[in-house]
């Protein structure tokens, strides 16, 4: 009987539905992560990011009852993270993956203690405005593809005309391959007048407002709250989008599609009291996607150059 529920097409509805939604935040923060990168910097620290912009949104959507206003919030929460971040991977050269570590458990102590001095610890959580779904006329309507396609918040087709976006500034302006260059060869880009840090900075702002982006989809787009697990690795999946993308904006489509796929598939299996496999497995099945696309190195022969190489002047 389960297994007949699984092929039905209602089922294959909604998870394909849910599997685009959920993979909204991934994709996110796998397009600003993909400037960070091919800039040459490495930035875990999009967990904490996202985490704090998260908490960002929220704050701004709760005291001026506006998601929009959440959105830039969080948007700036996730970039003032960030920040702290490029001024000790570019100006000061510390290790990115120590400095990407130093940000997250910052980010998590600065979010915890910030909203527990805010609202204290209570079972009950405080909710603010959130984004509503926005039917697109006629295509909503259309047999299977409306419900899949066209009947979800406006974050979801913000997210989607993103990578046509990153995909022109990255291929088609001077801006994009000028951080290329810096990313394969900062060095030969600083003989030809590209300023190494300026561009490194940029991107890095980039990469937290897309991750402050990604924490507010989370808090206004799913759960219209805030807590301290509501990123739950999503952070360090994003950066494994970006690899299995191959630092491509439309590949990290395709890559951000696999792991909200799989995500979808196990919150809809419990949803169904699929008892043959664990629950505690069925919940980890997204990160086990994670493992084992790392594990292929998929993308590895596509890695910029210069990825976490510090640079300096005095070279």
């Amino acid at each position: 009987m389960v297994f007949q529920e699984l092929l039905s097409q209602a089922f294959i509805i909604a998870l394909l539905a849910s599997a685009i939604r959920l993979a909204m935040p991934l994709l996110i923060a796998g397009l600003g992560e993909i400037f960070t990168e091919r800039s040459g910097i490495l930035n875990i620290g999009i967990e904490g990011a996202m985490l704090f912009g998260g908490l960002g949104g929220f704050l701004g959507s709760y005291y001026t009852g506006s998601p929009w206003l959440g959105l830039l919030f969080g948007m700036l929460a996730g970039a003032a993270m960030s920040s702290i971040h490029a001024f000790m991977t570019i100006n000061l050269a510390v290790d990115q993956v120590v400095s990407g570590i130093a940000v997250n458990l910052l980010s998590t102590g600065v979010s915890i203690f910030l909203y527990r001095a805010i609202f204290g610890i209570s079972t009950s959580l405080p909710s603010a405005n959130g984004f509503d779904v926005v039917e697109i006329p006629f295509l909503s309507k259309i047999p299977i593809l409306g419900p899949i396609l066209f009947q979800h918040q406006i974050l979801v087709y913000l997210a989607l005309g993103l990578v046509l976006l990153a995909n022109i500034v990255l291929t088609r302006t001077t801006f994009g391959l000028r951080v290329t260059a810096v990313g394969e060869d900062p060095h030969a880009a600083e003989t030809m007048g590209i300023n190494v840090y300026s561009h490194r900075w940029t991107c890095e702002v980039i990469g937290g407002l897309a991750a402050g982006m990604a924490g507010t989809f989370l808090a206004l787009g799913q759960l219209t709250t805030w807590q301290e697990t509501i990123v739950a690795g999503r952070g360090f999946i994003a950066v494994a989008v970006v690899m299995f993308g191959r630092w491509n904006p439309v590949g990290a489509l395709g890559a951000s599609l696999l792991f909200g796929l799989a995500d979808a598939f196990q919150l809809h299996l419990q949803a169904f009291s699929f008892t043959t496999i664990p629950p505690q497995l069925l919940r980890g099945l997204p990160y086990l996607v994670t493992v084992l696309v790392m594990l292929t190195g998929v993308g590895k022969a596509a890695v910029p150059s210069a990825l976490c190489v510090p640079f300096t002047r005095e070279d």
